[in-house]
């Protein structure tokens, strides 16, 4: 545990945290140490905490879109599920309200589809 005074030295590597399915449902701290009482996670693999991202060509496109809920923003301006959104405007103009509508609707769309029976 690094504490104020700990002696550190550096590794020159990049900082990976081991990976397994026995992380799922699990509280671990910032070092993937487990703090939930239920004792050590076993992982026989890690994975960089920070990697480049794929570049543009390697990526899918987008293909489905995202129902902000909003009627207005939906039929002006379609937004693609995993495109980045910039949302500008003066104060007090609900650029948050905007925001949070179309999160709280995602999970109404969602909860609504696992509602029903399809057939």
């Amino acid at each position: 545990m690094i504490q104020e005074g700990s002696s550190i030295k550096a590794t020159g590597k990049i900082a990976q945290i081991p990976v397994s399915e026995a992380y799922l449902g699990r509280v671990i701290n910032a070092l993937a140490k487990p703090i939930d009482g239920r004792g050590e996670i076993s992982a026989s693999e890690s994975r960089l905490i920070e990697s480049p991202a794929p570049g543009i060509i390697s990526r899918r496109s987008v293909y489905e879109p995202l129902q902000t809920g909003l009627i207005a923003i939906d039929s002006m301006i379609p937004i693609g599920r995993g495109q980045r959104e910039l949302i500008i405007g003066d104060r007090q103009t609900g650029k948050t309200a905007v925001a949070t509508d179309t999160i709280l609707n995602q999970q109404g769309l969602f909860s609504c589809l696992m509602t029903h029976t399809y057939i």
